[in-house]
């Protein structure tokens, strides 16, 4: 039986496929990392929006009709929403109830004033101790969604025929809106809707 060795084709032959193979189990390796990285960036945006929907339905669960003095002045506004000065897009005030206080021994009211606005690609949340302007106390201010494109905020009102459809981009009002849809875009494009009923939550998007 004749017995030959490789010829120097068939050995650059053999190299060639064992590099292309190479080559492709390291691309699919890089894919599937690159996807998993994806995974779980997309994955710890929902958490961290999932827990600013949550503090937001919670103030707008309990939104009251509460005017707020403003240097001791009467002011019968309760609602502000829409383009706001201190805001990069929309924003929106109101005061809330419920603000736990055990047995009142705490020196403030179970009322609140909150507020919403964007400031530097990150949506904060304002909160006063005392729901009247108070000379010397500046609201509390904490952000409670980052990397944040746009933030846009409609109101509606009920007051046209067909209540689901009379939404308005503004609102200032003596009462409080029906009805609050919010429409967020993150830094990498992503754009989530929710909307609001005063007293429940409608629908998610």
């Amino acid at each position: 039986m004749t017995q030959r060795g490789f010829t120097l084709i068939e050995i650059l032959i053999a190299m060639a496929i064992f590099t292309m193979i190479g080559l492709a189990s390291t691309a699919l390796l890089t894919t599937v990392i690159d996807s998993d990285e994806a995974s779980s960036e997309k994955f710890a945006e929902l958490q961290q929006l999932q827990r600013f929907m949550l503090t937001l339905e919670r103030d707008v669960l309990q939104a009251v009709d509460r005017p707020v003095r403003v240097e001791g002045e009467e002011n019968k506004t309760v609602f502000r929403g829409g383009e706001l000065d201190d805001s990069d897009a929309d924003g929106m005030a109101f005061v809330r109830g419920g603000w736990h206080n055990p047995k009142l021994m705490l020196p403030r009211s179970t009322l609140q004033g909150v507020a919403y606005r964007l400031k530097d690609n990150n949506i904060e949340r304002l909160s006063t101790v005392y729901v009247d302007n108070v000379l010397g106390y500046e609201p509390k201010v904490r952000v409670v969604l980052s990397d944040v494109k746009d933030f846009q905020l409609e109101f509606n009102t009920g007051e046209e025929e067909g209540r689901n459809n009379s939404w308005h981009d503004s609102f200032t009002g003596e009462r409080l809106p029906d009805g609050i849809r919010v429409t967020i875009v993150t830094e990498n494009g992503n754009e989530y809707i929710r909307v609001f009923a005063i007293g429940g939550v409608v629908s998610n998007g």
